[in-house]
């Protein structure tokens, strides 16, 4: 038997797990959902994250998209201190490193383990903040603790642990097979201080009935002295953004349908989650495409948001993706380009103080849309809402977070020549400028191709509903998907409640 009487939250807890995608994520969102359920003021906190997944904040930063799901779930705004090391990888060893909301510099692979330590007391003040502030904190670890060659200067899993004297529950994934030798072997590898510190084992992602377990939970229970808290079951259905884009881009959720739009993943692709709300749409079916070939048969192709523009447009033409989009659009397809990709159908992207390439570059882009783009020193990070002056007159919102300042080159009528410019300048939040195209920055002169600095840019019901009815005549729903989101959040609550009768 599975002893659920162990099962309290402390006003602090962390959830570890044995390795990458053992579901931390969404366990900690469930959980936050569930004591706000509750009534218990609950804020979520993840000490170093490394995603190029990122949310603006309330407090004009950004942090890993994981964490402003689980703000949502714990019904608060999401703030820098809730992650306040992100490492948002530029290439195969490099990362761009934001410090509680700020982008502080760059990080080569190579320093990584010397440069954490000293990123410790930012991490323990915006802990502290958070745990005066609220009733309980709940704390997601990165990764995997059983990593012996991180553990000194360690900041993200039991170093942070030891700092801030809390415990830990430990996760494992039965999906992936072994997870009794998985919780067990990292135990093993924890020397003694660290072992201490986790008070329950949690087996996440069970199918079947609990008996096929056996004595199996017993048995580890009686070789570990830990108790296993509970078993969550499977949820395959459970659709929440994803942080990591490995497990994201797995496959389409299968609702099928006529309408297939192609998201083009290039090798620094970021903020996948922005197709979520297409993607749920009945009749959409959304995949990520890497080839050439996987663009036939596409009503619509995507170019997403990028970390490295410069480097993925190059990463377009030698894959031969270009070509295959430049064929799309002469054959009457669509295209949609999101911040980066927005940036990579222009004409030209400048970048005169080496933001992202050599000082004083300047790369072709694809020539879809009239317009070109100057990488600046200042990142822009802001919330956006307003009305859209096109396809029709209903509230859009989202954020947006890039470096560039994109401009229009043609003079047709037909271009929103500076969508948001005047808000660009004042930095400000708020509907754009009447007369201009808002949300988009550009139009193509025969309304093919569209180009937005705007992420969630789907999320808003009547606009997506609009948008997708201006463009393939596709009758679909006004949902939110703020709400959609919510429901899931609720479902994984319930679970959670059943599974560890906390």
């Amino acid at each position: 038997m599975i002893a659920k009487s162990h099962s309290k939250i402390p006003s602090a807890l962390m959830l570890q797990g044995t390795c990458s995608g053992a579901g931390k994520t969404a366990l900690v969102a469930g959980l936050c959902r569930l004591l706000a359920r509750r009534g218990v003021r609950v804020a979520p906190f993840k000490p170093q994250n490394m995603s190029n997944n990122a949310a603006v904040t309330v407090d004009g930063g950004e942090i890993g998209r994981g964490q402003w799901l689980q703000a949502v779930a714990a019904g608060v705004e999401p703030h820098s201190d809730m992650n306040p090391v992100l490492l948002k990888p530029e290439a195969e060893r490099t990362a761009q490193v934001i410090v509680q909301g700020r982008v502080v510099g760059r990080l080569q692979a190579s320093a990584f383990r010397e440069a954490r330590a000293p990123l410790l007391p930012q991490v323990m003040a915006s802990f502290e903040r958070l745990r005066r502030a609220y009733d309980v904190v709940l704390i997601e670890g990165a990764g995997s603790p059983a990593e012996p060659n991180l553990r000194s200067g360690d900041i993200a899993n039991m170093g942070f642990a030891q700092a801030a004297d809390v415990p830990v529950w430990l996760i494992g994934d039965i999906d992936r097979g072994g997870v009794f030798a998985s919780l067990l072997g990292t135990l093993e590898w924890l020397d003694a201080a660290d072992r201490a510190r986790i008070k329950g084992f949690v087996i996440n992602r069970f199918r079947g009935a609990l008996e096929l377990l056996g004595e199996a939970p017993a048995q580890l229970e009686q070789r570990t002295g830990v108790p296993v808290l509970g078993v969550v079951p499977s949820l395959p259905d459970l659709h929440l953004p994803e942080e990591d884009a490995p497990y994201r881009m797995a496959g389409p959720r299968g609702s099928g349908g006529a309408l297939q739009v192609a998201v083009v993943a290039y090798p620094r692709l970021s903020n996948h989650d922005d197709f979520d709300a297409l993607d749920a749409e009945h009749g959409v079916q959304v995949r990520f495409v890497r080839t050439p070939a996987e663009l036939d048969g596409a009503d619509l192709v995507v170019l997403p948001g990028s970390k490295q523009v410069f480097s993925d447009l190059q990463w377009l033409q030698e894959s031969g993706v270009a070509e295959a989009l430049l064929r799309h659009v002469r054959y009457g397809g669509r295209v949609i380009g999101i911040c980066g990709g927005l940036q990579m159908l222009g004409e030209w992207i400048d970048d005169p103080s080496g933001v992202e390439a050599a000082e004083g570059s300047r790369v072709a882009g694809l020539g879809l849309l009239p317009v070109t783009t100057r990488l600046a020193e200042r990142k822009q990070l802001r919330e956006v809402s307003g009305t859209a002056a096109w396809p029709a007159p209903v509230a859009v919102s989202g954020y947006e977070i890039h470096y560039g300042v994109t401009d229009s080159s043609a003079t047709d009528s037909r271009v929103a020549d500076r969508a948001l410019g005047a808000l660009e300048d004042a930095g400000a939040t708020g509907p754009a400028p009447e007369g201009e195209c808002f949300p988009f920055i550009a139009r193509s002169a025969d309304g093919r191709v569209l180009g937005s600095y705007l992420h969630r840019l789907f999320d808003s019901g009547p606009f997506r509903r609009a948008l997708l009815a201006e463009l393939f005549a596709l009758d679909s729903s006004e949902g939110d998907e703020r709400q959609r989101i919510c429901s899931e959040l609720d479902r994984l609550a319930d679970a959670l409640e059943a599974a560890l009768a906390l």
